[in-house]
């Protein structure tokens, strides 16, 4: 079984720092993609919405070769830096260099030109993020084996990106205006350069200030029809997959929305930093909330449904409220959306190193990596799921860039930004709630690994 050279499980507090940190940069890239990306494609570069729906399926196939891959080798991976920190240090800049890349637009092309430059910079750029977001996941679980301390660098974690998103959501809109005002086109690529040297620099802080203190034995070559065998067998895991998915799902899905929500259901993009505002203190105080709710309760999949019911209930209620009618109401439940939400996914994330072991117990084989490639493969899908059938709806129903839209797209709009995401999140919670492996049990598996006793 893995073993930790730290006998009390302790982390550094500058590791836990650095370890949020690292999500910091993750938020600055891949959120920029979410939240920005796909308006970006179709208001800046002149990309049709059906290529952009077809994109974001497509990508989900490449994510199916690469996600178990990726995983696979940062498992095999042997360094005197460890597994997992080495792909920090060489995939960050690498990625930060894509995301430029990808924010490169070209309006003046011919349209097959424009699809296939979007085509091949979005797979490469979502194969570097991979390339650093697996490796970065699966470190907390080298970290420490105490689960306790797993929550708190999760808390960490989600504090940081919490800040990072509320940050980023703020001043984004502003910069590409600022940096734009000449060409859009151009505020988007300067923005896309600030963030990916921020990608970049997080990572490598993250690199530095971190160790895998949980050593894995070396073991003999594994097929991945038997580690896919294993993983089936895992049942918190697979709750916790399914739950990713749906997370994925809802959350890209709305993110994509958000910015045409507010520039054509509102009537002025300017609202969406105004709004940013408004959660930017409530998403920080629920990540925190995570630790003390998870204490209470002692079952991170529980703390989970419990704050993806409420994230639900407040969204649905959304639904009845806009800026320009009764902004107050509105921006308050936005706060109190968010504050629900960064809870869960502080929570979501907290439970992924606990089903390593618990895998490990059950079936012998310990696979971080590939574990933690199956959780981004499957955020990924419900992300391409969320997304294309967005771009899709809004093409099917007559979407005009930089016009005024007709009322179903408009309907679209809204109902992706508050009813949808609403259901979904109480699905997710209604999913989450049989998760049973709760601290004590927990604890119990790991004294009997320490035994070298199985399930």
């Amino acid at each position: 079984m893995g073993s930790s050279n730290n006998s009390n499980g302790k982390v550094p507090l500058i590791s836990k720092i650095a370890y949020g940190f690292g999500d910091v940069g993750c938020n600055f890239s891949w959120m920029f993609v979410s939240n920005f990306l796909m308006i970006f494609y179709t208001d800046v570069f002149g990309i049709s919405m059906a290529a952009v729906s077809a994109l974001m399926l497509f990508s989900r196939f490449w994510d199916a070769i690469n996600d178990p891959i990726v995983g696979g080798l940062t498992d095999k991976t042997k360094s005197r830096w460890g597994r997992y920190r080495p792909w920090l240090m060489i995939a960050a800049p690498i990625t930060a260099v894509l995301l430029i890349m990808t924010f490169w637009a070209r309006p003046d092309w011919p349209q097959t030109g424009k699809i296939i430059y979007m085509v091949i910079t979005y797979c490469l750029l979502v194969l570097g993020y991979t390339c650093v977001n697996i490796p970065y996941g699966t470190l907390c679980g080298a970290m420490t084996q105490d689960i306790d301390e797993r929550a708190k660098i999760n808390t960490s974690r989600s504090v940081a990106a919490m800040i990072a998103i509320g940050v980023l959501n703020i001043i984004t809109v502003p910069l590409i205006s600022k940096f734009g005002s000449s060409s859009p086109k151009i505020g988007y690529l300067t923005v896309a350069i600030i963030y990916g040297c921020i990608f970049a620099a997080c990572h490598f802080f993250c690199f530095a200030k971190t160790k895998e203190a949980v050593e894995t034995p070396e073991k003999e070559k594994i097929s991945v029809k038997v580690q896919i065998k294993a993983v089936m067998q895992n049942k918190p895991y697979i709750l916790a997959l399914i739950g990713q998915i749906l997370f994925g799902f809802t959350l890209y899905g709305r993110n994509a929305d958000v910015l045409y929500y507010f520039t054509y259901v509102e009537g002025d993009a300017s609202y969406y930093t105004t709004y940013s505002m408004c959660i930017i203190i409530p998403s920080i105080i629920g990540a925190a909330c995570f630790q003390p709710v998870f204490k209470k309760l002692n079952n991170k999949g529980r703390t989970a449904s419990i704050f993806a019911l409420l994230t639900g209930i407040s969204m649905l209620f959304m639904f009845l409220f806009n800026v320009k009618e009764a902004p107050i109401v509105f921006y308050a439940l936005s706060g109190i959306t968010q504050f629900f939400f960064s809870g869960f996914n502080t929570a979501i994330y907290a439970i992924i190193p606990d089903c390593v072991e618990y895998g490990e117990w059950k079936t012998g084989l310990r696979n971080d990596g590939f574990q933690y490639a199956f959780i981004s493969l499957g955020n990924k899908i419900g992300m391409a799921i969320g997304t294309a059938l967005l771009a899709g709806l809004l093409g099917k129903f007559g979407y005009a860039a930089n016009q005024a839209q007709n009322p179903q797209v408009l309907a679209i709009m809204k109902h992706a930004f508050t009813t949808i995401p609403g259901i979904l999140w109480i699905v997710t919670a209604i999913v989450l709630f049989f998760y049973r492996l709760n601290k004590k049990r927990y604890n119990e598996i790991m004294e009997d690994l320490k035994n070298g006793k199985k399930g």
